[in-house]
């Protein structure tokens, strides 16, 4: 019990409560959109097919959505499970491993994003790329 008061106490420090918070959107994040990759798996490869048909990607997009999905779900599982370790063991390190993989997969949107000349949704990715170094900056 004085375990869990320690833990509890630490979190309203603000170095604490920004690892929480941060491992903890970017699991919602990363979980969510890897989820739906798998469960819309058609949805999904459907849509990247016509997005990259006329980029140099457009022979690759199974395996680039396998890729993909592969990272965002491992990106959202240990930044979920680092806010359970951040809490109860007071250590950073599954979520700083989570905020790393946010960030490259996040770079690898990008990427695909500029090839395929949609500079628009590339740029909406740059916000959810500060927050994933910011969280690397954090937890590390």
């Amino acid at each position: 019990m004085d375990l869990l008061i320690i833990n509890l106490s630490d979190l309203l420090k603000g170095e604490t409560s920004a690892q929480v918070l941060t491992s903890a959107i970017l699991a919602i994040l990363f979980l969510q959109s890897g989820l739906d990759k798998v469960f819309d798996w058609k949805g999904n490869f459907d849509w990247l097919k016509g997005h990259f048909e006329k980029s140099p990607l457009k022979g690759q997009v199974p395996f680039l959505l396998f890729v993909i999905t592969i990272f965002e779900i491992s990106a959202g599982l240990l930044s979920a499970v680092g806010v359970v370790f951040i809490i109860f063991a007071e250590s950073t390190g599954l979520s700083l491993i989570g905020a790393q993989l946010s960030a490259l997969s996040i770079v690898m949107l990008f990427f695909g994003q500029r090839l395929a000349k949609d500079y628009e949704g590339a740029a909406t990715l740059v916000p959810y790329f500060i927050l994933a170094i910011l969280g690397i900056l954090i937890l590390g």
